[in-house]
């Protein structure tokens, strides 16, 4: 997988993701891709002063990213 079609694929896991945190007030955008291994998205809205913002990074965003895209590493939440 080139890297805009690792692009395509995190957005669209991200537009998965999105209506759940929409629901809360929140919302996520990509910021960047490294490497083709590593994402760093942010976490927008309700959801940056949301004390469950880390599950929800691990167990909704990282989980689903690497369901599209099983070649990344690591997703990070940039404040």
């Amino acid at each position: 997988m080139n890297k805009e079609e690792i692009i395509v694929n995190i957005e669209k896991a991200l537009d998965e993701i999105r209506p759940f945190l929409n629901s809360d007030g929140g919302d996520i955008s990509l910021v960047e891709v490294i490497d083709e291994k590593h994402v760093k998205v942010r976490l927008e809205g309700a959801c940056t002063s949301c004390s469950l913002s880390v599950s929800t990074m691990k167990a909704g965003v990282e989980t689903t990213i690497k369901k599209y895209v099983p070649q990344i590493e690591t997703v990070e939440n940039i404040a």
